[in-house]
């Protein structure tokens, strides 16, 4: 595999798995009884923790890769294998 398609894949692995993550752990002002700043949308997040939701990403994404990589090597499952796609 070009080292520019692996960066690229994994790229799409890390952005696609930040949008899983994102989730995890809101919590908005009416769940934390904190009072909302004046503009404050009622949905936003108290403490947002984006740089754990980053490791977190960073951490799937790697093993999500990884998988893929081995896969891409070891040829376990081919496009042949998948119904509809053979």
């Amino acid at each position: 595999m070009n080292p520019v398609s692996a960066v690229a894949i994994y790229i799409l692995f890390w952005a696609l798995t930040l949008f899983a993550v994102l989730p995890f752990g809101v919590r908005t002002a009416d769940e934390a009884g904190e009072a909302r700043g004046p503009g404050e949308a009622d949905s936003a997040p108290v403490r947002p923790d984006l740089w754990r939701k980053c490791a977190w990403t960073t951490v799937i994404a790697s093993v999500l890769f990884v998988l893929f990589y081995a896969n891409y090597v070891q040829g376990w499952v081919a496009l042949d294998d998948i119904p509809g796609w053979g």
